[in-house]
Order: C-alpha cells, then structure tokens, then sequence
C-alpha cells in the first residue's frame, strides 16, 4: 500500500495537504525583513546549503556548553545534524551529518538527544526502506557517534549507525527519543501498518515502539498501537514523543482523535504489555486542541505541557497551556492559559527555570506580518499563589530575526533562553537564537 504522508501535523487538523515547507513557504513570502529586538540575538542564520536549513525542532545543549540540532532540509537534501559553538569571534556552526535519502534516513524534524553513552539519538520522519511507505520511506531511528579518530580538518561528519528502518508496524516518527535506567530507546510513530487493539481499528494511527539493545544491535517491539479513528476512541496520530514518570509509566500525547481534538495518554506495564489509559481527551473548548509536543515534569512530580489549536483559518479552536496533577492515584487536569489566536499556542514542548516559571514559543501570533496570521512569539507564564499570568516576550517579525518558531526552548544558567524558528534570518532558511529575558 502505498500512502502520502505529509510531515505537518497541520494536515491532521484540517489545513489543506501542502506540508511542512509549504506553510514556511507561505509565510516567508509573506514577512518583512525587520531588525531583530535588542534582547534576541542570532547565533546562526542558515543558508539551505551543508548548515541545513527551515529548522523544525529545538536544541539540545552539552556540558561545554555547545548546542546540537537538526534540521530537515539542506545538507545533501535531505537534512542535516549540526553542531554550534561558542568561539572568540561568536558561535561557529559544524556540519555533523548531512542524511542520504532512502536506504539512509531522510527529513529530520525531531531534536536529537544523548544517550547513555553520550552520544546523540534521533528520528527521521522518512528514508529507510522503500516500499509500503512509497519512495519516500518510512523513516528510521539513527545513532550519531564522534570518529574514534582524531579529526584534523575544520568539518568532522560524525559516524551514524541507523537502529531501526520502519516498515512493519510504525511509521513516520516525528518524535524525539527517551531512555530507561536500562538503556531501552522509545518514541512513537505517527501512522502505522497494523490496527490497533481497540475501537475503531484504524490502520494508519501510529504507535510508541522500544529498541532494547541486543548482542550489539537493537531488539525493536511496539508496546502500543493507537486505534483512534472513530470520536470517543482512543487517541492517534502521535507527534511528540513519551516520557517516565516517577511511578514508572510512560506519558505522552495524541495529536487526534478522542473527544476529536487529541489525548493525553498514560502506558503501564503489567509484566507482560503495556495498558493505555487515556488521562484527558481534548474537546476543542478552552482545553486547547491536538497536542504535538512532549510533555515536561517538575521534581514533585507534576507534568506540563501545551497545544497549538487549529492553524489560523482552518478551524476555531484555541491552543492551551495546562498542567497534570496526580491526586490519589489518578491525574486532575486544568487549563493554565487559552491563547488568544487560532492556532496561536505552542507547537514545541514547555521548559520551566527554577522558580517554577513556564516558557514557550508559538508558531504564529504576535507581529501581524507572515500573512497577517503573526510570525510567533516567545512568552513566559509565571506562577505566584496558584495563579498563573501570561507575558509575551518576544513578537518575530520573520525578517533577520527569523519567525514561525517550532522549537522547544532551553534555558541556560543565567536564565537566557536558547531555541530555533523555521523561517527568516539572512537566507530565509530559519535561525538558531538566543534570547535574554
């Protein structure tokens, strides 16, 4: 069977198929190129050459303080990995892969992360075996790993070993990868091959799979399939990736399906499979609407964690801002802040400093450029006595400062803020920034 995937999770929520680069198409067209604020400083403007180019995820950052990225253009075609670094004359940006196409990975729209062996691990949405999937591919999970060699050139491509090729079960990963105590890889898929264990029986709703290393090589298992399809079923069509709890449980989110609008979702391992166990089915209301992103938790325990809504124009529902509490072996969910804009809330997962303090980035609201819909924004919700208030950091005009913000954000030490957005900076091909509050 062959099926047209499209990398957007906006196709899921009613934007017409045009993709991903569409939508940052579309929206470089329609930006200004503007100077950027006195508080946000680029660190790296891509070019759509070796750098790569349209960033679609946040960074990852080491102990020396270098940043780590993908991006699912440039590079030979297919995206790249970087590396930026701090440097005398400001940060110097590495090539560390540049991806291949089928049979090797193809499209990157994930950040990588380290692993127990502090190398970096990754998704890419497609590449791998052709087939079931088309040309295309259906995407791989891969390893990156600096030459045992010391380099002696200015450019030193790391060495990559792919874990998985998708073809039977999962397809099309869009997430980023997590780890267990014992080193066991998980993620999810957005579509998948087989149906699922329940209600509706969909065949394309995606799954979370576990890589368990094995003799040298990884053992793969999906421990979930999603059944979505039929409204009051169980979610599909996960974008973000799964997280532990300190019970233990894996934690994620659901793009779609449910009560229509998506899912927060809860797995638990009984000795021999895992249990789904929807923890809130989203309504479209003030709830917010079709979570992408990985969910965040504080050290008592509680998980955070944001949706975009519907894309400007195509559907009035609002993203969110929330918050999961467990109380008395179950979880109660509440609403932090509704965006104001359609399609106005977070596409990136929420980071919080250590004042309990929340902050994100929207793919648009804010400057009324980029087609009128806003070019995005950095805010910040902050906490006193229970209470939560919004404050809007930071509006992108899509010019030199870049707009249309996917990234997750990291913050450092001193409290600046750190992340990607997928359109603007001197090419147009999106910027790596720093933000200071």
């Amino acid at each position: 069977m062959h099926v047209k995937h499209d990398r957007s999770f906006w196709t899921r929520i009613n934007l017409p198929v045009v993709g991903l680069s569409a939508v940052v198409s579309a929206l470089m067209v329609a930006a200004s190129p503007c100077a950027p604020a006195q508080t946000l400083t680029v660190l790296h403007s891509f070019t759509g050459g070796s750098d790569g180019g349209s960033p679609a995820a946040g960074l990852t950052v080491d102990a020396a303080g270098n940043f780590y990225g993908t991006t699912p253009n440039g590079g030979a075609g297919y995206g790249t990995v970087f590396k930026l670094s701090p440097s005398r004359s400001g940060w110097a940006l590495s090539p560390l892969y540049s991806f291949a196409g089928p049979p090797d990975g193809a499209t990157p729209v994930a950040r990588v992360v380290f692993g127990p062996d502090h190398t970096l691990y990754g998704t890419t949405e497609y590449g791998g075996f052709r087939g079931a999937c088309g040309d295309q591919g259906c995407g791989t999970v891969f390893n990156l790993a600096p030459p045992p060699a010391a380099c002696k050139t200015s450019v030193c491509p790391w060495d990559e070993t792919i874990l998985r090729r998708f073809s039977t079960g999962g397809w099309f990963p869009e997430s980023e990868v997590t780890f267990d105590s014992q080193g066991n890889l998980y993620g999810t898929t957005n579509q998948s091959a087989s149906a699922g264990d329940g209600g509706g029986g969909c065949e394309p709703c995606g799954d979370v799979f576990e890589l368990l290393p094995s003799n040298g090589g990884w053992t793969e298992e999906d421990i979930y399939v999603f059944s979505g399809f039929q409204l009051g079923d169980t979610g599909g069509f996960p974008v973000g990736g799964v997280i532990f709890g300190k019970d233990g449980n894996l934690y994620g989110t659901a793009s779609n399906y449910g009560c229509e609008f998506g899912t927060l979702f809860q797995l638990t391992y009984n000795g021999s499979k895992w249990t789904e166990t929807t923890l809130h089915s989203f309504c479209g209301g003030t709830d917010g609407a079709h979570p992408v992103s990985s969910l965040i938790m504080d050290d008592a325990g509680n998980m955070y964690g944001a949706t975009p809504g519907a894309y400007p124009g195509y559907g009035g529902v609002r993203g969110s801002a929330f918050t999961l509490i467990p109380s008395n072996g179950a979880w109660d969910y509440s609403v932090i802040y509704t965006f104001p804009e359609y399609g106005g809330g977070p596409a990136g997962s929420l980071v919080m400093d250590t004042a309990g303090n929340l902050y994100g980035t929207t793919v648009t609201g804010g400057n009324l450029g980029c087609g009128s819909y806003g070019c995005g924004t950095i805010f910040k919700l902050s906490t006193a006595s229970g209470d939560w208030t919004y404050t809007e950091l930071y509006d992108f005009t899509g010019g030199d400062d870049g707009g249309a913000p996917y990234s997750n954000l990291i913050i450092d030490a001193a409290g600046n803020l750190y992340g990607t957005a997928s359109i603007g900076g001197q090419s147009g091909k999106g910027v790596v920034f720093e933000f200071t509050p």
